[in-house]
């Protein structure tokens, strides 16, 4: 790398994108760099390996899966050193990325028969005639484009998903973590060497572009709400259809009767993990006021404590992508012209590449560290009178990710009420990790379901049969009707229908 490239910000040296430490500026790859036509050419290799994957059926899949899955479980200290590096994470949180990423794999390969298998559907009694049949069939070509910020568990919940239910998958991984992309796919390959079922695409946002503009069948983006419009806008040329994970503000909510340390503890770890670098991380926390001070008090002192570095030790990492420090900086600095304080940090905090823990209360409900995503190791703390009007402000937000609540006796209540398409309670982020629940957001968080069984499903077009079984009573769909049967199949409506029950 010469002198001119900023560390952590992706290059294009002589056609091929380099990858670099954002923090110590080590150069950790240099990968091609796609052009339209190399994406075009992906997309149609992956659709000739397509009807090969599909007709291994759900037991050929699961098998490969399951390889792929125990591949990358023995290789898991190479994987977390390798996001460590390029990322700057710190080893323990890639373990349990990584950890989250194949227990993912290891469920769609075990559940996709179950979730997807065909079955038959019970017919209508107007058309008893009929049996019916419901089938769910692969998409085809899935484009996968995965951010930086969790560069295995976030692209692997669609790209495993996707695999299971039976399409082929051309991936695009950040341009700010490329060399975590290689790795995934050439462990892939090595369990399925037949057919590139799964194969890398690498590049900036052109590349990205000619990916939505590619033919797939259909795209899975995760990244910011702004790229998301972009990305809807290209897919919307060819009606592909497209799954959207953009950006967070989540909230946690503190209840007058929640358990202090668990709530300060969970705030910590959601706010701060990853450097704050995390689409369902908590950015605001609403507190009733009869425990307001006694949390404040608490929060600062765990907080302090954390460490920031590249460090075997450290609890959080660098900013990976630089130019978000300073969106960090403006949120901070505008918080404080506001009237807000910093409990902790403030804009001394924001040393480059690293952002110190920061704690921000009196902060106005329009000050951009409210309404915008920070996407740092940022929290607002704002007093409220009660949990209800904590649900008020948190659900002001045109965001609706995920979020928690810390309650003893209205946790799960309090959780309905939040405009949000996850909510931990009693934790934070917990329900990231649980391959049994869908994961997706609603509002300028997007739209789609990733994980679980709606995960499945998303990867899947459900296909309905009909098969004629017998004589029609009442032919209802004929022209060779009678009046009489016309008059019969009316009598039999209000027979059916006619009685509200």
């Amino acid at each position: 790398m010469t002198a001119t490239h900023t560390p952590g910000v992706p290059v294009i040296d002589d056609g091929r994108l380099v990858s670099t430490n954002p923090a110590t500026g080590e150069e950790i790859g240099r990968f091609p760099a796609a052009t339209p036509a190399d994406v075009a050419a992906a997309v149609r290799r992956a659709r000739q390996a397509a009807a090969w994957w599909s007709a291994l059926g759900f037991a050929g899949r699961r098998e490969r899966l399951l390889r792929w899955r125990a591949a990358l479980a023995n290789r898991l200290d190479e994987l977390t050193d390798l996001i460590h590096r390029e990322g700057g994470k710190p080893v323990a949180e890639a373990v349990v990325e990584s950890a989250g990423a194949i227990d993912h794999i290891a469920w769609a390969a075990k559940h996709a028969r179950s979730v997807l298998g065909p079955r038959r559907v019970r017919s209508s009694l107007m058309q008893l005639e009929y049996s019916s049949r419901l089938e769910y069939l692969p998409f085809g070509v899935v484009g996968v484009i995965g951010p930086w910020n969790y560069p295995v568990l976030t692209p692997v919940g669609s790209i495993g998903y996707a695999l299971a239910a039976g399409n082929t998958v051309v991936f695009k991984p950040s341009e700010y973590t490329p060399a975590i992309g290689q790795w995934i796919v050439e462990r892939f390959a090595e369990v399925v060497p037949e057919h590139p079922v799964l194969s890398a695409v690498y590049g900036i946002g052109e590349t990205g572009a000619a990916l939505c503009r590619s033919g797939v069948d259909k795209l899975a983006f995760t990244g910011s709400t702004a790229t998301g419009k972009k990305v809807m806008a290209a897919c919307a040329e060819t009606l592909t259809p497209v799954l959207a994970e953009c950006g967070g503000k989540d909230a946690m909510i503190v209840d007058a009767d929640a358990d202090l340390d668990g709530a300060v503890a969970a705030a910590v770890w959601g706010g701060m993990t990853n450097a704050g670098q995390t689409c369902v991380g908590i950015e605001r926390v609403y507190v009733a006021d009869r425990v307001y001070d006694a949390f404040l008090q608490r929060l600062v002192e765990r907080a302090a404590r954390l460490r920031v570095g590249m460090e075997d030790d450290a609890d959080f990492g660098p900013i990976t992508m630089p130019g978000q420090i300073d969106t960090i900086r403006r949120h901070i600095a505008d918080a404080l012209d506001r009237g807000g304080k910093a409990a902790l940090g403030g804009l001394d905090a924001v040393q480059p590449p690293y952002v110190r823990p920061t704690i921000l209360v009196d902060v106005p409900e329009d000050a951009a560290a409210v309404v915008e995503e920070t996407f740092g190791p940022t929290l607002t703390v704002t007093r409220v009178p009660d949990a209800d009007e904590a649900v008020r402000l948190a659900n002001a937000s045109r965001y609706g990710l995920g979020g928690a609540v810390f309650s003893r006796t209205r946790g799960v209540a309090l959780a309905r009420q939040l405009r949000s398409g996850m909510t931990s309670v009693n934790s934070a982020i917990s329900f990231a990790g649980m391959p049994t629940l869908p994961f997706g957001g609603v509002g300028d968080s997007g739209f789609g379901r990733i994980h679980g069984a709606d995960g499945l499903r998303e990867f899947a077009r459900p296909k309905a049969i009909t098969k004629r079984r017998m004589r029609s009573l009442l032919p209802a769909l004929s022209f060779d009707r009678t009046p009489k049967q016309v008059a019969q199949i009316a009598k039999a409506v209000k027979l059916l229908h006619g009685r509200p029950r």
